[in-house]
């Protein structure tokens, strides 16, 4: 609302604004300028928690930042598709790391940068190493003609600079030729350098977009992840977004939808496959997430047209001081990863396996399925009253959540088709000291020990997380629930008149 200099009463016009905005749930902005009644209105405002401003620029430039934000949360918020992706730290990976730091290195070759990716599956193309020039004819003609040509040298971290790469070598003559070229353009750009022989690839000559993806450390961020344009138009175009791991499927769109190169794919009539990067990316979020060690990594060109993404060529840089000390987990990210430690098979009484584990923005689906099929007593007993539906916004909260913070364990049963029969909650107060805790269990699964088992993991997770005190607040007449904590060592004390609080000492 906006009240121009000269207006009838700006007084009048505030109180009036403070009572419609006790009728609305809807923020409210106003503009009032000029002096004396203007400058008293705009204070009457304020003190009632009110935004008012001097022009009305400063009330449409707020508007649009609120506006922008809810967007953002809004496709935030999206529910991620379940991406197929279960991947262990493959042993030898860290071994790599150890032979690097021992040799006093600092970068990793190019082969061995690109294990690390082929160890989680993001593609790479085929690369070979060859120490002499009879070594490099045999590895070319075994490759296949044309191939890629790179010095191998650990001083030589960036090779375009050095003039160290040759693409089109058509023969193995060439190939001798070329070996001894490479020597000399990497003894040329440095005395020092050391000469290891090549890394031969095939030439990769379908058509496609050349993009980055990469990971640096930033000293308040930790770990970041980097996306945009590859190739030799990189550090010239400067087209790149930056996201924080982890990444889902809906964070990695997000994170490709910020660059140019996909808002031109969209107008154009090449697409890339994005369906393949967004699962390039949370491999490679991965990746960063579990290894704290590794400072830099950058996938350069990362090869895609409209079916297959491949990577050409990746460096790696060590963090030597992670490599001399005992490393915290996930010390090196600011947002805490998925928990995986909490992940555990179950048994309920009748014979039935359950896996119990953390829940996931992907579970938004089978969560909602859950509260539906509630009956209305126990939907009652759980939220303290009932409802027809669980709206998007609810089931987001639930589902995406800060695992620092809080942690929700849902009884997920494969029998026939995926579905969670129970779920428990557990959320830290500020201070990190008390946790409030729920627990809810499908209908037709109470009775075979769920809900008591769920509630003692949440207990074993609370000392884990080292809280002093776990509490619940519980319906009076809700007389399962009070047994069952009160056995557990809960102390129960009326709340209200309706609610009786169920408080446990765990430290």
């Amino acid at each position: 609302m906006y009240t121009p200099q000269g207006a009838a009463n700006p007084l009048a016009t505030a109180k009036m604004i403070i009572e419609l905005s006790k009728q609305t749930t809807k923020p409210v902005l106003t503009s009032f300028i000029g002096e004396g009644d203007c400058r008293r209105a705009r204070q009457l405002l304020q003190k009632n928690n009110i935004p008012a401003f001097s022009t009305p620029e400063q009330a449409v430039s707020t508007f649009m930042y609120m506006y922008s934000y809810t967007q953002n949360l809004e496709l935030l918020y999206q529910t991620p598709e379940e991406l197929p992706i279960e991947l262990t730290v493959p042993a030898f990976l860290k071994e790599i790391l150890r032979r690097a730091f021992s040799e006093g290195r600092k970068v990793l070759t190019q082969p061995e940068s690109l294990q690390f990716l082929d160890a989680y599956q993001i593609p790479t193309i085929k690369t070979m190493t060859a120490r002499t020039p009879d070594e490099a004819e045999v590895v070319a003609s075994a490759l296949g003609y044309p191939v890629v040509m790179k010095a191998l040298s650990p001083q030589i971290t960036h090779k375009s600079k050095a003039e160290s790469v040759i693409l089109n070598v058509w023969s193995p003559a060439e190939v001798k030729m070329f070996f001894g070229e490479l020597a000399q353009k990497v003894k040329s750009y440095s005395p020092e350098a050391e000469f290891q022989g090549v890394v031969i690839q095939p030439m990769v000559r379908k058509r496609g977009y050349e993009l980055l993806i990469g990971s640096k450390k930033d000293p308040q961020f930790g770990s970041v992840i980097v996306f945009g344009m590859g190739g030799v138009a990189t550090e010239l175009l400067q087209d790149i977004s930056i996201g924080l791991p982890p990444l889902n499927q809906v964070l990695a769109r997000r994170l490709m939808e910020k660059t140019k190169i996909y808002q031109l794919s969209e107008s154009s009539g090449f697409r890339p496959n994005f369906k393949l990067l967004e699962e390039i990316l949370v491999k490679f979020s991965q990746l960063v997430m579990d290894f704290p060690e590794i400072k830099e990594i950058d996938v350069n060109p990362l090869l895609v047209d409209e079916n297959s993404a491949v990577a050409v060529d990746a460096r790696i840089v060590i963090e030597t001081e992670k490599m001399l000390h005992e490393i915290q987990p996930h010390e090196h990210l600011v947002i805490a990863p998925y928990p995986k430690k909490y992940v555990t098979q179950w048994t309920l009484k009748n014979g039935t396996s359950v896996v119990l584990r953390p829940i996931k923005p992907e579970d938004e689906t089978l969560l909602n399925e859950l509260y539906c099929s509630l009956s209305e007593e126990t939907m009652r007993l759980r939220f303290f009253q009932v409802f027809k539906e669980v709206p998007h916004k609810t089931l987001t909260r639930y589902c995406n959540i800060d695992y620092d913070r809080e942690i929700a364990i849902v009884a997920e049963m494969q029998k026939d088709k995926r579905s969670i029969i129970g779920v428990a909650l557990l959320t830290l107060e500020p201070g990190g000291k008390r946790g409030e805790f729920a627990v809810v269990v499908g209908d037709q699964w109470q009775g075979l020990g769920l809900g008591s088992k769920l509630l003692d993991y949440i207990i074993e997770i609370g000392r884990d997380m080292q809280l002093k005190t776990i509490f619940g607040y519980v319906i009076s007449d809700n007389s399962k629930m009070i047994n069952m904590c009160t056995k557990k060592g809960f102390r129960i004390q009326p709340f209200d008149s309706e609610l009786s609080i169920a408080t446990l000492e765990i430290a």
